[in-house]
Formats: structure tokens, C-alpha cells, sequence
């Protein structure tokens, strides 16, 4: 199994999948929902345009490319997933068998694969069948990455909602309203400022960390200065370099290569400047999840750099 490198969206050319202007999909309408899942959907080459490119534009959609010869229970793994996660992320499944052309455009060679799909545009996750814990680290990722990219609206159920489902709908918790409504309509510095208000009422909500964390790495990385990683490579020294280079990184998927270049930069310093970036360091872990193994790793190569 191999993991495909998580990025902003990149150019893969899908327009051999747009559907010719009045056509219709081969159902007629919308597709069925997958496995009962009311954010999840099956499509076909014929409906691809229309319920993969359109429907990114508001939420992001992942899609997984897979084959009825090749099963390995990832499907139901991504639709419980789908179900909880309540619309942050649409699931488009697609049989490669029954629509090579889908397969042909994202140049798949070997199922399943999941990618997901931002404005149109593909930002490639995963490879292979993965666990529900890891599945969930791509797909949180995922979230940060559609955040940078004003990607920030939910999608709209296309099967029908559990009735437990329809009340945490209907009843989203109150006390991250705030925050998650600045972060929908891009009010970064908003959502910063309610996270910490949330966070001086009870410094151990973890939820609130990690939302803190995740709208603050978005911030950091929204103007990256061309050059910041020349000049993190010709001087380890420069520490904002190796921060920014380190947020770069993370954002793209490169996880352990953002705890390694920062564990080598607490090495390579002292006195506040070693605090300052433990300190980011520590945000990261928040961002990526204390209970990923490479946030358990991580934190031990950061003990021993420390003592």
C-alpha cells in the first residue's frame, strides 16, 4: 500500500468527465445513496459533473475509486465516517469497473483509491484500505486544507437522515457555534478569538485546542513567502523559516517531516528560541491528533531532544 502526498488542489485534467451541456444522468436523477449513508452517494461517469465538481464548490467531496474484485470493507469505513462527520465532507464512491473512463482521468492504478475533490480540483489522500483512526487523520486533514481553500460550507444530505442524525443537525453544540461560523465564512481572526475565549473558560477542552490549532495553522500558511524554504535550507538557524517550512509541510500532508524539521531545529537551539519552537511544535501535535502514532513518536524524538 502506498499514501499519495495530501496537497492543496492540483491539476489533474477532469474535463473528459464534464457532462455535455442537457444531458441527463443515466438514472434520470440523482443517484442512490451508498449503503444507506445520507452523505454518501454512488456516481457514474453520466453524473460525475454534476454530483462530484458542482457539489466541491460548497463542501469537500471525497471520492473513493474502488472495484467490486477488490474488497476490503474501506466503503464501510468511509460511509460510517461520512455519517458522523454530518455533512463536513460528501462521499462519492465509484465502481472503476463500470465507469474506466473516471479510473482514466485520475490515472488509477491499482483500487481502492480515495481522493477528494476541492473547487473542482483534485487533492490526492490515500491509497490502499486503511483503518478507521488513520482514515480519520486524512479526512481531518482534509478539513484544514478545504478551510485554506474557502471551502467552508457543509453538504446537503443525499439519502435520508437518521433521526439521531437530524437532531445533532438541528441541535449543533453552542458552545463552538461561534467559532465554527467565523470559520465558515473565512473570519479566521473571529474564529481565533472565540477558540481562545472558549479556552480561558476551560483550558483543557481538547476540542477547542485542536480547533485553535487548525484555524491557526491556516492563517500562518495563507501567505507563504516564495523563497521561505531556500532560505530555511541555507540557514537552519533561522528559525521563522523553519516554522513556516514546518506549517508548509503539515498542511500538505508531510507530517513527519514537519515534526522532524522541528525536533532538528529544538536541537540546533537554546534559551527562547527552543521554547518557541517546542511551543509550535506542541500546536502541530494539536493539529494532527495526540493519539496519531506519529504524534506519539513524535513526542518521544522531542523528549530526547529536550533532555
Amino acid at each position: 500500500m502506498s499514501q499519495s502526498n495530501f496537497s492543496r488542489p492540483g491539476a489533474v485534467d477532469l474535463s473528459s468527465l464534464r457532462k455535455p451541456a442537457g444531458a441527463t444522468s443515466a438514472a434520470g436523477g440523482a443517484p442512490a445513496a451508498a449503503g444507506g449513508g445520507a452523505y454518501a452517494l454512488e456516481v457514474t461517469e453520466a453524473n460525475f459533473q454534476a454530483d462530484v465538481i458542482e457539489r466541491s464548490l460548497q463542501a469537500p467531496v471525497v471520492v473513493e475509486l474502488w472495484s467490486p474484485r477488490a474488497q476490503g470493507g474501506l466503503g464501510d469505513v468511509l460511509i460510517k465516517l461520512s455519517t458522523e462527520y454530518a455533512g463536513k465532507f460528501l462521499l462519492a464512491r465509484i465502481d472503476v469497473d463500470a465507469n474506466p473512463q473516471v479510473a482514466q482521468a485520475f490515472g488509477v492504478q491499482a483500487v481502492p483509491v480515495v481522493i477528494a475533490i476541492l473547487r473542482g480540483q483534485p487533492v490526492p489522500l490515500f491509497q490502499g484500505v486503511l483503518g478507521e483512526p488513520e482514515v480519520r487523520q486524512y479526512l481531518d486533514q482534509l478539513l484544514t486544507v478545504a478551510v485554506a481553500n474557502g471551502v467552508t460550507g457543509r453538504a446537503e444530505p443525499v439519502g435520508p437522515v437518521a433521526e439521531d442524525e437530524a437532531v445533532a443537525e438541528d441541535a449543533p453544540n453552542p458552545r463552538y457555534e461561534e467559532a465554527e461560523n467565523a470559520v465558515a465564512a473565512g473570519d479566521l481572526d473571529g474564529a481565533i478569538a472565540a477558540y481562545e475565549e472558549l479556552l480561558k473558560e476551560t483550558p483543557n477542552d481538547a476540542e477547542a485546542k485542536a480547533g485553535l490549532a487548525r484555524v491557526q495553522l491556516v492563517k500562518r500558511t495563507q501567505d507563504v513567502p516564495a523563497d521561505v524554504r531556500a532560505r530555511a535550507a541555507d540557514n537552519p538557524a533561522d528559525v521563522e523559516a523553519q516554522l513556516l517550512v514546518a506549517d508548509v509541510d503539515l498542511m500538505g500532508g508531510h507530517v513527519e517531516d514537519a515534526f522532524a524539521r522541528l525536533i532538528s531545529t529544538v536541537q540546533a537551539t537554546a534559551g527562547d528560541e527552543r521554547n518557541a519552537v517546542r511551543l509550535h511544535l506542541l500546536e502541530l501535535f494539536e493539529v494532527v491528533g495526540a493519539d496519531d502514532e506519529r504524534v506519539v513518536k513524535a513526542r518521544r524524538r522531542l523528549m530526547a531532544a529536550l533532555f
